[in-house]
């Protein structure tokens, strides 16, 4: 009875569950999506010879006749070859807006034609490039492509060369209505046989997984245009089989159930073929992947060098794969598919007959099947235990995936297994809540065993995961800091080992203040020196930002532990060595975790990150510096905080140089910008060997930002000229390498 009187809650939760199904929000859409190319993964579409190629315009076509936009006559020579190569239809993923730039009428004005008659007659005999593609077009089977915008609404929608009937009710409200286009140049537009839309859409992950075959114009007062575009796959279909009507079927026409209510498109007819849609006349990519069969490029068209019969009664679908013209699409299959590529593949869908469906009624299905495992669920863990409960959980959850696969992978049928998961796991730990509860109290005891001894954030870790007390670690972005006193043995030897250890301490706190008020974990001691890191183990927003703020804060607080610790020994009659400190930066990717041995071990980092931080802090001395930041960290903290390049140093145990920052007290202002000017036009000189340049720039620096970097601009003086008594080799790159760590 207690068992079965703990149900209010999981059926609740369980309630809960179905609304959140009814709602389907956006994340658990792109989950269903995922999941559904996973299975695409697994299961690409066969590729077979459906008679659709690729002309790519691709690196070594633009290599052999230079860059996009190619001139018109070029293209129109490619469009001429495909067809006398037998193609049924030639496609141009790609839009003509604007008259070719290389045309007489267009090139001759800059020469004076105008000034000069025998220009000028010759501009008026030479045939504009333009009219000569458009001839091109009317005497091939071509379809130019346009692009279907939610920008300006066009004057007037492109000329229709098609005809549009429907099956059944007018299902036209349920395709996407755009409010404009980008379109061809009228000449060109008027003379292709066929007109189709490129704009494929993607969704809120940038992948394209659904086509829209059919698409609609609005005006600006929300009302549709009559006139429906098609894509240009199903263009290039139409001409290729030089049919004039598409035919679009909707629910209720002749074998199509509509239950009294308009649930959209079903299907549409081209020619002989019929491409099965959602109810917004949209197809669902079925991927192959990139097939080499499947694709000629462009200059081998253009040179002849194709067998012949590689286009005969074939479409051709011309477009690019060059990274530079950036029609690249991400698909299931493909992160950096051509865009070209996805009309194809539609193409081909079509002509083979092979789709992918997800029928109207799979949410009616996929939410009975999410209350009937919930409930199961819910009855089993009321009247058995945990143990029992857990088996029913992976049995559930084994049917939800194993009946998804196995519908795509025979019936190419989407189901969703998602919701019924999500209910099985989150029932399942609804019910074992008392059990975390118990475990909660095991948790306060290590955070009391512990809580003396480790960081507060490694026994929150702990007491979630007491795992974690095993060694091993993760690949994580951190922000390093190595900090050292310096001149330590001269300070040490103004004490005794308890006098010693009392100045450590007290120096120490301080400074560890810094490092953990900002958000940073303090990794060791090592004597004078701290090591430090942030975003680990806890995230930290803007973490080499907050890093240098702390090294910051901590060279004003060792001049303020200074000036405290000179009027103490001046009290005390005593002598007195400054405390000074340097200080290494950087940002990378390190491993961090619990270090060391089974009996003993430290949550740490290691990695070349590491080892270049640490290298930075010694150098920083080398320099005449507090301070030293490498590239990574000084690029996250631009704009932000007043940063100076130094040099090129290439530390001692690398082979890469590494570009070296500091930072200055102040805001970014325009004395720092101009500062700054002369700065860097000192370092530019310097590596470029100008050594008067540079000393001249270095004099203009000199005493900025109280005299902060005099020192190293006294050591660049004397490198330039140590190479003026010995000038470095012709290819010397700038770098300064380092003898010592």
């Amino acid at each position: 009875m207690k068992r079965l009187a703990g149900l209010a809650a999981p059926l609740l939760l369980l309630a809960g569950l179905a609304g959140l199904r009814v709602l389907d929000p956006p994340v658990l859409r792109d989950v269903r999506a995922q999941i559904f190319d996973g299975y695409q993964r697994l299961a690409p579409r066969p590729w077979s010879d459906a008679g659709v190629r690729i002309v790519d315009i691709d690196e070594e076509s633009l290599a052999r006749f230079g860059q996009w936009p190619w001139p018109r006559p070029l293209v129109a020579s490619l469009a001429e070859r495909l067809s006398a190569a037998g193609a049924a239809a030639i496609a141009f993923d790609m839009v003509f807006a604007e008259p070719d730039r290389t045309s007489p009428s267009a090139v001759l004005p800059l020469w004076g034609a105008a000034a000069d008659p025998a220009l000028a007659a010759l501009a008026a005999r030479l045939p504009d490039h333009d009219a000569l593609f458009a001839q091109a077009l009317g005497t091939t089977p071509s379809v130019l492509g346009f692009v279907l915008s939610d920008a300006a609404v066009p004057a007037a929608p492109p000329a229709a060369k098609w005809g549009i009937v429907f099956a059944g009710p007018d299902a036209s409200g349920f395709l996407h209505a755009h409010t404009g286009d980008v379109r061809n140049l009228p000449a060109l537009e008027a003379a292709a046989p066929g007109l189709g839309s490129i704009t494929t859409g993607f969704d809120a992950a940038g992948i394209v997984r659904r086509v829209p075959l059919m698409a609609r114009l609005k005006r600006e007062d929300g009302s549709a245009h009559r006139a429906i575009f098609p894509s240009l796959a199903a263009e290039a279909l139409r001409v290729a089989q030089e049919a004039s009507t598409y035919v679009i079927r909707a629910a209720g026409a002749s074998g199509q159930g509509a239950f009294g209510a308009q649930t959209g498109i079903v299907d549409i007819r081209i020619g002989a073929f019929v491409a099965r849609t959602d109810a917004g006349g949209r197809m669902l990519l079925y991927d192959t992947g990139p097939v080499p069969q499947r694709v000629a490029p462009a200059w081998r068209v253009l040179a002849g060098d194709l067998p012949p019969d590689a286009f005969d009664g074939r479409i051709a679908f011309i477009g690019t794969s060059a990274a530079g013209l950036k029609d690249i699409r991400a698909t299931p299959l493909n992160p950096v598919a051509a865009g070209v590529e996805v009309h194809a593949q539609i193409a081909e869908q079509i002509v083979d007959g092979v789709f992918l469906d997800r029928p109207d009624w799979a949410d009616g299905f996929e939410f009975a099947a999410l209350v009937g495992v919930g409930a199961v669920l819910v009855f089993v863990l009321a009247t058995t235990g945990a143990a029992t409960g857990a088996a029913v959980l992976v049995l559930a959850l084994a049917a939800a995936f194993a009946g998804s696969w196995y519908a795509f992978a025979t019936h190419r049928l989407l189901f969703d297994p998602v919701y019924p998961a999500l209910a099985a796991v989150a029932l399942y730990m609804a019910q074992t809540l008392i059990g975390f509860l118990r475990s909660e109290a095991e948790r306060r005891q290590v955070r009391g065993a512990f809580g003396r001894y480790l960081a507060p954030a490694l026994v929150e870790q702990l007491a979630r995961d007491p795992e974690k007390l095993a060694l091993g670690g993760e690949m994580k972005p951190i922000t390093l800091m190595f900090m050292d006193i310096r001149g330590f043995t001269p300070i040490s030897e103004q004490f005794d080992a308890h006098g010693l250890t009392r100045f450590l301490n007290r120096f120490l706190t301080r400074m560890t203040s810094f490092v953990l008020d900002s958000g940073g974990t303090v990794d060791k001691y090592m004597g004078d020196a701290i090591m430090a890191f942030w975003n680990a183990p806890i995230d930290v927003a803007e973490h080499p930002r907050k890093a240098l703020s702390a090294a910051l804060a901590m060279l004003a607080g060792a001049k303020a532990f200074d000036a405290e610790w000179r009027a103490e020994r001046e009290k005390e009659g005593l002598g007195h060595v400054p405390v000074r400190i340097g200080i290494g930066l950087n940002t990378g990717i390190c491993c961090v975790g619990n270090m060391g041995a089974e009996q003993r071990f430290d949550y740490s980092a290691i990695g070349d990150d590491v080892n270049l931080c640490s290298r930075l802090e010694g150098q920083s001395k080398a320099y005449g510096l507090s301070l030293l930041i490498a590239e990574s960290t000084a690029e996250a903290c631009a704009g932000a905080f007043a940063l100076l390049e130094i040099d090129l140093l290439r530390v001692k145990g690398k082979t890469r140089p590494a570009r070296i920052f500091t930072a200055v007290p102040g805001e970014i202002d325009a004395a720092f910008a101009d500062w700054k000017e002369a700065h860097d036009a000192a370092l530019a000189a310097y590596r470029r060997q100008d050594w008067a340049g540079a000393r001249a720039a270095i004099a203009k620096s000199r005493g900025r930002g109280d005299g902060i970097l005099d020192g190293f601009y006294a050591i660049l003086v004397a490198r330039i000229a140590a190479y003026e008594a010995a000038p470095p080799p012709a290819d010397w790159d700038g770098v300064h390498v380092a003898t010592e760590k």
